[in-house]
């Protein structure tokens, strides 16, 4: 993990709310249907001024720390707000300092071992301590780069 200065971005796409609880129950699991929505072919054709061909993944909301619930938005991200297409929101990711991980290999493990790592370093009292404001997964060709607010 480094510290990086992450610029502004905002991303338009498709939310859920939840806990990391339910995602590790699959009856009660949402951002699988909600990846599986917006990895769709053409998901994000339709938005006009995308940035670039990654999808994004925001998590924000967040009512304390990794226990309690948060929003996630996967999108795409955009040079300007357009008129949102039914169903989608558009969220601003603030500019900060972050804590950067780089998440490669075989996906989902990959990224599920990066965020394990978070928790632990939340769990440690690691520093810098995280902002719980607004994390960002940018997920490309190579792999995914988290972004943790601190």
């Amino acid at each position: 993990m480094d510290i990086t200065e992450r610029a502004e971005l905002v991303v338009v796409g498709f939310a859920v709310r939840t806990t990391n609880a339910d995602e590790m129950d699959p009856a009660r699991a949402k951002l699988p249907a909600l990846w599986q929505r917006a990895g769709a072919p053409g998901a994000f054709a339709h938005v006009p001024g995308r940035v670039d061909e990654n999808l994004y993944a925001v998590l924000t909301d967040y009512e304390s720390d990794h226990h309690g619930a948060y929003t996630q938005i996967v999108g795409t991200g955009v040079r300007t707000v357009p008129r949102l297409p039914e169903g989608m929101v558009a969220v601003r990711v603030p500019a900060g300092q972050a804590l950067r991980l780089e998440a490669r290999g075989p996906m989902p493990q990959a990224l599920l071992d990066s965020w394990q790592q978070v928790w632990k370093h939340t769990e440690s009292g690691g520093t810098p301590s995280r902002a719980f404001t607004t994390d960002l997964e940018v997920h490309h060709p190579d792999g995914v780069d988290l972004y943790i607010a601190v």
